[in-house]
Order: C-alpha cells, then structure tokens, then sequence
C-alpha cells in the first residue's frame, strides 16, 4: 500500500485504522487483544494482507521481531 502519510500526524490510513480499532477492541475486552482479532476488524474497513498488516502493526508497536 502506497499511502502517503498525512500531514497532520504522519499515519497512513491503514495506522490510523489500526490505531483506531486497537482502541475500540480494548475499550471492549480490556487487556490485550489477538492480532487475529484485531486483524478481522481492521479488514473491515480497509483492504491489507496479512502480511502488510503485521509489518504495520510491527512498526506501530516498535516490535523488533
């Protein structure tokens, strides 16, 4: 996915759905969440392959692995 980041704070739409969702999925069962669930929500509302979608999450949380 090439999307631009936008001016505003620098997230892609994909972070920004992801963020966005991470927070409504905590805010429903608080702790955390499996990535497969949050995955699910997140293809809800934008079309990402799994693959990208880890690399995304990855960088958004700081994970190393």
């Amino acid at each position: 996915m090439t999307d631009l980041p936008d001016a505003r704070d620098g997230l892609t739409r994909l972070e920004r759905i992801i963020l966005w969702q991470l927070h409504e999925a905590e805010k429903e069962r608080p702790g955390s969440v499996p990535t497969a669930v949050l995955y699910g929500r997140v293809v809800e509302h934008i079309n990402v392959s799994i693959e990208e979608f880890q690399h995304t999450l990855q960088r958004l949380i700081g994970s190393r692995t």
